[in-house]
């Protein structure tokens, strides 16, 4: 079964840095190494840890407030230490001898240009046996030279490609559901068309679907493509391997992978068949849901009883913000719809919707959801206590850098290389000039536009 396959080949992979880039790059590790070192020294003359040792002090809980902020530091701390252990014991699905399904690859685009036969060719490149393998590429109305791209590729793997084309922009669901509807495939593999696939990524990311009938859909691994574009690009690819590796492989050990993303996942014909209408006419307070399209079928998935799970050997590599515009319009929309599918969520937590692992979920769901009021109550307190004593500031920063620093230990385990620093960069990066987006996002839910597009 793994002799038939497509007869592509690769026609890039992902960029090399020069040797000057190569140099600056070190140097900024080193320099950013030192700064944590000084942090920590500095924090430990100021006491800035104390705080963590006074959690288990009765004194922490006296008022209201701070029984509030010491209680959830406290809880976050503990569950990050069990966190800790599942992702320890977490593994992703081995490959097997087991006969291959049939797959429908689905890749929506819109005015992707020269980057979507990049993403059609890495399908159809990959090891998977053609004779089980078919791919729709949707162009949704583009107005630029998409279609050129997608034409071409399509031209040049008759049978395998096949593509379609909007008359005029329909928004990435209808794309999806184009493709949904004609695939023929046992499972269906989404596919982002700023995004490419290594060779073995399709059979990796429906190994759980084929061996275990709980799991409805799959996660893959996503990294950034440009990660070498400048400082912000090697910071979210940190920021990916700590945000989605280490907290879908802790998800997957419970089965409830809170959001399978639109770059790379897999579903099961039988997991979306009965809730893909559901899926397309999705409203929210009163006006269609045009974002969040990925959360969404993840919540429908779970809502019937099946797991979800994330397979870290399914590799996807997409293209992530260069510029703080950019960055900030991706975090509007993830933000908007987590906020939307966090509530839906809610509803149907408490209710028998699955056998078994149903309170793993809530306490993870609480601890993450949590967090957003209380940033809202306890960051104006910390500038009001900075005003009155500004030497708070330089034991808080120090803090921060050091407890930021310990956290891209898993970093470190996962990818081995020293890239860890930018996270501990991209920290502060997010606390002084990202923290304003949630509370946008929250307050402007019923904008649907997709904004990169």
């Amino acid at each position: 079964m793994f002799m038939q396959t497509t007869t592509a080949s690769y026609p890039f992979w992902r960029p090399r840095r020069h040797g000057k880039d190569k140099f600056y790059d070190t140097a900024g590790k080193i320099l950013i190494l030192l700064g944590v070192l000084a942090a920590l020294v500095i924090g430990l003359k100021l006491g800035s840890f104390d705080s963590y040792r006074h959690l288990f002090e009765a004194s922490r809980y006296h008022t209201p407030l701070m029984a509030v902020g010491s209680g959830y530091a406290l809880a976050f701390l503990l569950f990050q230490m069990v966190r800790t252990v599942l992702w320890w014991r977490y593994r992703p699905y081995a490959l097997t001898d087991q006969p291959l399904p049939k797959v429908t690859v689905i890749i929506p685009a819109y005015n992707e240009g020269a980057m979507v036969e990049k993403a059609m060719y890495s399908v159809a490149a990959s090891d998977y046996p053609a004779d089980r393998l078919e791919i729709f590429c949707i162009d949704d109305g583009s107005q630029d030279d998409t279609w050129e791209y997608i034409d071409r590729a399509a031209k040049r793997f008759p049978g395998l490609i096949q593509a379609i084309r909007f008359p005029a922009n329909r928004g990435k669901r209808e794309a999806l559901y184009a493709g949904f509807k004609r695939g023929r495939g046992d499972y269906f593999v989404t596919v982002d068309s700023d995004s490419v696939i290594q060779p073995d990524t399709l059979k990796q990311v429906v190994a759980p679907l084929v061996q275990n009938p709980k799991i409805g859909a799959v996660a893959g691994n996503v990294k950034a493509y440009n990660r070498h574009a400048n400082l912000l690009t090697r910071m979210l690819w940190v920021r990916f391997v700590l945000s989605f590796d280490f907290l879908r492989a802790t998800q997957s050990m419970y089965g409830f992978v809170f959001c399978t993303p639109g770059a790379l996942s897999a579903y099961r014909r039988e997991a979306i068949w009965p809730v893909l209408e559901n899926w397309r006419q999705q409203t929210f307070l009163g006006r269609a849901c045009t974002i969040g399209e990925d959360r969404a079928f993840t919540n429908l998935v779970l809502r019937q009883g099946y797991h979800t799970f994330y397979q870290r050997s399914a590799v996807v590599y997409t293209m992530v913000p260069e510029t703080y515009r950019g960055l900030c319009k991706m975090f509007l929309r993830w933000d908007r719809s987590n906020f939307r599918e966090s509530f839906i969520q809610l509803k149907f937590m408490f209710s028998r919707y699955r056998q078994g692992h149903r309170l793993m979920p809530i306490i993870d769901f609480f601890i993450r959801e949590l967090e957003f009021p209380l940033t809202l109550i306890f960051i104006p307190l910390l500038g009001m206590a900075i005003c009155t004593n500004p030497l708070i500031f330089v034991k808080f920063v120090a803090a921060m850098a050091v407890v930021s620093c310990v956290l891209c230990a898993y970093y470190v385990s996962t990818e081995r290389d020293m890239d860890f620093v930018y996270g501990v960069i991209f920290s502060f990066y997010t606390f002084f000039l990202l923290k304003w987006i949630r509370p946008y996002a929250f307050l402007t839910l019923k904008d649907g536009r997709w904004l990169t597009r």
